[in-house]
């Protein structure tokens, strides 16, 4: 076992008595990968589609609804000018998060319900190649990420991810950073529950065989923050570096910018 220390402060309860840790669980996109170029590229191109399938099917409803259409995918994404919101679905949300917000938004400008599930079924499939692996602006690691998940393999703590990104798209990042063999667990949208219920944690610390008070969880939304301490993890570290606007992270938790701010050593005996 292992103690976390935060700019050299030990991350302790109450009484200053670090917590002896066996696992870190990572999110993913803004924790572990810098992929903002990656998801803006795609929530920019799923826009696009959308609005060119309504003018090809109901050019009407394009003539006088095009342009709201195109405004209501940006807010539900998060699609700034030249960034994303991490807090937005496109950051936070699955796949399926995503898909469902399309439609709604394609519901709100006139069509019927199964037409904007079809319709947004097919956005996606024109626009899935521009996601991980198939994209041109592959996600890359975060800056120190290598560092400390060496620290962590050296005082035998164990590393796993907790994602809303599907197994394929955490399996092609870690292969293309050299990460998969430091990572034991992954637990994707691919498994139930998934994010942000705490049952995802306990699920995944089941499967590493180690109890979820012996962990520390790592991420970048409240949602990820939260539904780690409703599961009773304790230790809960925002990381704010991810993404080029900073994360609205609860002050509540402490919270990093730099991988080398967060040291390992020895739990004491």
């Amino acid at each position: 076992m292992a103690e976390l220390f935060l700019r050299g402060q030990p991350l302790a309860d109450v009484t200053g008595t670090p917590f002896p840790i066996e696992a870190v669980l990572f999110d993913k996109d803004g924790t572990l990968c810098i992929s903002e170029p990656m998801l803006h590229s795609l929530a920019s191109a799923r826009v696009f589609h959308a609005c060119e399938l309504l003018l090809q099917r109901h050019p009407e409803l394009a003539a006088s609804q095009g342009d709201e259409l195109g405004q209501l995918l940006q807010r539900a994404y998060g699609l700034c000018e030249s960034a994303i919101n991490p807090a937005g679905a496109t950051a936070v949300g699955s796949r399926s998060h995503n898909l469902i917000s399309t439609a709604t938004a394609l519901a709100q400008v006139g069509l019927g319900w199964p037409e904007a599930l079809e319709l947004s079924e097919s956005v996606f499939a024109a626009t899935d190649g521009l996601h991980g692996q198939g994209s041109e602006h592959r996600p890359i690691a975060t800056a120190g990420l290598h560092d400390l998940v060496q620290s962590l393999q050296d005082e035998g703590v164990v590393c796993a991810v907790i994602s809303n990104d599907d197994e394929a798209g955490i399996e092609a990042f870690l292969a293309s950073q050299n990460l998969r063999p430091r990572f034991q667990v992954l637990w994707s949208a691919d498994h139930s529950p998934r994010k942000p219920d705490p049952g995802a944690v306990h699920a995944l610390c089941a499967q590493l065989g180690i109890q979820a008070s012996r962990c520390a969880l790592i991420g970048d939304a409240n949602s990820d923050l939260r539904m780690a301490q409703q599961a009773g993890v304790p230790v809960v570290l925002g990381y704010g570096a991810g993404w080029s606007i900073s994360p609205p992270l609860d002050p509540l938790f402490p919270c990093l910018q730099h991988w080398s701010e967060l040291q390992v050593r020895t739990a004491a005996a």
